[in-house]
Parts: structure tokens; sequence; C-alpha cells
């Protein structure tokens, strides 16, 4: 298959169709952050780079034979755990330029496939989305595959079934933690007087052995921000990078080669590629 990955981050759309057994003849990206590029070109340097995606115009690249289409556009605009200017953001209105691709693709190729993913929303910027799209999406919990609850929104143009529930626990991908810092005497105190506020907005979490993760963001590096483990009485740690990486469902080290705050951003703006694997694997009519 040729695909077109836009704001393609880590390349987790790349992994997923390795896992789904998807062959990739060439793999076209556009991405504009340096860390996200950097750890895909480490993962796969024939990857080709097509920048910015406001300039697709001037890509010159084969059109006509783009068989999938990937994109995740930027979803500030559209989560509840922000200020919900939806398409008045800059970034989410990006998703405009996905549907403009859509649309130039589709006129010359009518069996194009695609997949767009984005946050839960209000179910009027949803509608806006579906009606550009022309499709329903599915919602689907990367609980159901990962030790991490995060609902996600799914739009493409083949049937999809929800994934069996694979019963992944926080405890299943925990990890040696001998090289992370442990949280200081300040972050415990601030911790015990937060808390509460903290879990019941579910900007922070203490994972068990028996729970799930909370849904990782951009912020996950903040220190308020995350999926923490209690190691002793007063004594937490942050859930690792590689630990990250197992939430969603890549394989260990994936991120590797820059800094652990990057690290955690690229992840929270990831997927969960095992849900986008499922999904891939049901796009048999063109296969």
């Amino acid at each position: 298959m040729n695909v077109l990955s836009l704001f393609d981050g880590i390349s987790c759309g790349r992994v997923a169709l390795e896992r789904a057994n998807i062959n990739v003849t060439t793999y076209y990206a556009s991405e504009i952050d340096k860390y996200a590029i950097q750890v895909s070109q480490n993962n796969y340097p024939d990857i080709i780079r097509l920048g910015d995606i406001n300039n697709w115009e001037d890509w010159g690249i084969p059109w006509s034979d783009i068989d999938l289409i990937l994109a995740g556009s930027p979803c500030q605009g559209f989560s509840f755990a922000g200020k919900q200017l939806a398409f008045d953001d800059k970034r989410s209105a990006l998703f405009f330029r996905f549907a403009e691709i859509l649309s130039h693709v589709k006129s010359l190729n009518s069996g194009i496939k695609f997949l767009l993913e984005n946050v839960r929303m209000k179910k009027d910027y949803e509608r806006v989305i579906t009606s550009v799209v022309g499709v329903e999406p599915i919602m689907i919990n990367s609980a159901l595959v990962s030790a991490q609850d995060r609902k996600r929104l799914y739009w493409c143009n083949w049937d999809v079934e929800q994934p069996e529930d694979k019963g992944i626990l926080f405890g299943d991908i925990k990890s040696d933690y001998s090289d992370v810092d442990i949280c200081t005497d300040g972050w415990v105190e601030w911790w015990n007087i937060n808390k509460d506020y903290q879990i019941s907005k579910c900007y922070s979490a203490l994972c068990t052995d028996n729970s799930k993760a909370i849904t990782m963001t951009a912020r996950q590096y903040a220190s308020w921000n995350g999926n923490f483990i209690q190691i002793s009485e007063n004594k937490y740690r942050r859930a690792t990078p590689i630990e990250c990486e197992r939430l969603q469902t890549l394989p260990d080290n994936h991120t590797a080669g820059i800094s652990n705050t990057q690290r955690y951003k690229t992840l929270g703006n990831g997927w969960t590629v095992d849900v986008i694997a499922h999904i891939l694997k049901h796009m048999n009519t063109i296969i």
C-alpha cells in the first residue's frame, strides 16, 4: 500500500500497519515537531517527509497512487480539558487541511481509504467533522487492548467492530524503574494537599498493579500531571517512558534518543498502536 500519514507524530500508524500485517510500499509523512520527527526517523529512515500540512498543494507527490490516508489532527480545541475553542483554535482548524487533502485524493481515486482520529468532544463539533468526512465515528477505549483508559473517536470508511477486552492492567506492563527520579519531598507534600482534586479531575492517578492508567497527554511530563506509582509510605515515582510506551502498545524504547520530557510529550500525542492495528485489520476491501 501507498500510505499518506498526516500529523504523523512518532509514526504510530506505521507500527500499526506492520502489526496488522499490511505491507507498505511507500509511506509519506507530514509532521513539524522536530522531536517526533527524530523518533520517527530513528525507527523508519525510509519514510518520505513532506513537512507542514499547510503547504500540501506544493508537495508534488503522486496523489492518485495513495491507497490510505491516516490522520490524527490536533485535539486541543476539542478536548474537554481545554478552552473549547473548537475550530477557532488554529491547531484544531488544521482538520480542514486534512479535509482538503481527502477531497483532492478522492477526486483522483474514488477507492481511497481513510482513518481519522480525535478526542471525545461536544456533539456539535463531532457532527461538523462527521458531515465533512461523510462517515460516523466509532468510539474505542484503549483500555480494551492496553493498560490505559483512553477513549478516542475514529472515523473510517469501512466497518469496524469493538476489539475484545484483553484484560491488561498496569501490573502487566510495569517496568524496572531504577533509572527514574523519585518524586521530591516537596512534591510529596504538595501531593498530600492536592491529591483529591488531582484525582477527581483525572489530572493525576496513582497506579496499582490491579488498575488502569489514566489517559496520557502531552503534559504527562509536568510535575503535577500523569500516572504515578507509590513505592513506600511517602515515596512515589512517575511512570517511566518505557511504561508509557507500553501503555500506547509501542515497542520498548521506540522513543529512545530524545529527552524524557520530549518522550512523555510525543507519547501523549501518539496513538494506541493496537487500537489502530485492530481498525486496519478490518480494511479487507483494500488488502
